[in-house]
């Protein structure tokens, strides 16, 4: 059985908030026992009230209980339980009431000049009241004790029933209205310390795609190059197996030069991947993450090729039939180290797209040494029809790879079909990575 908002709360007077406008049952308890007591009390002063003004003894006790429960109030309307409070003080009542409305009234969100108004009323009030009853009540044989005893008597009991109240009430809505700022603020920070944790979430993720990305970049120059130059020479040994055997025999040795150097470039990139992960501290995954990402790519770059190499990467093309150039321009000189090994790398991937694209195809590397930077071209001819694919697979990825890591450093990169039909790759280079 459901029950609606509206029968929840008339049934057990029940609110969003709790107890009615109480957030806690404690609280209500409270409150409820305040006015309970202070009912009582209003009702024994309202009998002494209701002999002196002259009007039955039951009316007084009615008077006085109305008054006192008021109290029960106090968090919802504390300004009208002062205003009881103030309205009874000239029935000498509700002292009770007095001290605790202030002392809410005090602690409340009420605007503190409303607040001290109502204080310095509740003031007066008991003031006049203790002259009125000292003037009429105090007196000895030997004399009037004088105005001045009245006076000063008043404003103490004055004082005493109005100051502390107002003073602890302060206190406590201060003490309160910092502890709601600070925990407001634990709330902010504990917020901007999850979306923080969520930020290097991201860079840490961003770190280990780029570290895969990396990997698979220096992966495909590695093996596709010397398998490429492989995968050549093997059918060169084929073709010239039956007719010269000391030729074959010497296309197996670079075959297997070739197969070692492969091996051995493997042999260093993951000894690199294997020394970044003992790096990794177990405490503060993401930056450890972006850390070992970088340090990865440093040492990848500082254990790679360089432009100092071409010659060599050059040679092993001739070795295996093509007709290549090799022109260098400006005066030789040293970059960064992941410049030249971007250099290389991408040389590398042109002369491989042109082993399984253009086989027999001249070929053209130009490499120009410039102030602030560095350029390199690979371009080929055309290839005759009937060798114009060696029969290589091709994943589709080395232009891509070549594209990737030249704007990776801030580079230009451009690559297309020539007018002559054949191939043309153009990239700058700046003198430090971006």
């Amino acid at each position: 059985m459901t029950v609606t908002g509206a029968q929840h709360h008339g049934a057990a007077g029940l609110t969003s908030r709790g107890w009615w406008w109480w957030e806690r049952r404690r609280s209500a308890v409270l409150d409820v026992g305040l006015g309970v007591v202070s009912a009582f009390e209003c009702a024994v002063e309202g009998v002494t009230f209701a002999g002196q003004a002259g009007v039955p003894a039951a009316a007084g006790v009615v008077f006085g209980l109305l008054a006192g429960v008021s109290l029960v109030l106090r968090r919802r309307w504390p300004i009208a339980v002062v205003l009881v409070s103030i309205a009874i003080t000239p029935a000498q009542m509700g002292f009770l009431m007095g001290i605790v409305g202030l002392y809410t009234l005090a602690a409340s969100e009420v605007p503190r000049r409303l607040t001290g108004v109502l204080t310095v009323m509740s003031l007066v009030g008991t003031f006049i009241v203790s002259s009125v009853r000292l003037r009429h009540g105090v007196g000895t044989d030997a004399g009037d004790p004088g105005p001045a005893f009245v006076v000063l008597v008043s404003l103490f009991v004055s004082l005493g029933l109005t100051a502390p109240p107002v003073l602890y009430g302060l206190y406590i809505g201060a003490r309160r209205r910092l502890m709601e700022s600070l925990r407001e603020r634990a709330d902010s920070l504990e917020r901007e310390l999850a979306l923080l944790a969520d930020r290097a979430e991201e860079r840490a993720e961003w770190a280990r795609t780029e570290e895969r990305t990396r990997i698979a970049r220096e992966m495909h120059d590695v093996v596709a190059h010397r398998v490429s130059l492989m995968v050549v020479h093997a059918a060169a040994i084929q073709a010239v197996a039956p007719k010269d055997a000391a030729k074959a025999s010497k296309n197996a040795a670079l075959v297997g030069d070739m197969g070692r150097q492969a091996l051995t470039e493997l042999r260093e990139m993951l000894g690199v991947l294997r020394s970044g992960e003992t790096k990794k501290a177990p405490v503060a995954v993401p930056l450890a993450a972006v850390g070992a990402a970088a340090a990865a790519a440093a040492a990848a770059a500082e254990d790679g090729p360089c432009l100092d190499e071409l010659e060599t990467l050059v040679g092993q093309s001739r070795a295996a039939g093509m007709t290549v150039e090799l022109v260098l321009e400006g005066d030789v000189r040293s970059y960064h180290a992941l410049v030249e090994q971007t250099a290389y790398r991408v040389v590398q991937e042109a002369l491989t797209n042109v082993h399984k694209h253009a086989a027999g195809a001249k070929t053209w590397v130009r490499l120009a040494y410039r102030g602030g930077e560095v350029a390199m071209q690979v371009e080929n001819g055309p290839s005759d029809a009937g060798v114009a694919d060696a029969g290589l697979p091709s994943g589709g990825n080395g232009l891509v790879g070549m594209k990737e890591r030249v704007t990776a450093l801030g580079g230009v990169f451009v690559s297309g079909v020539t007018d002559s039909g054949g191939f043309r790759v153009s990239c700058v280079l700046p003198e430090r990575a971006a």
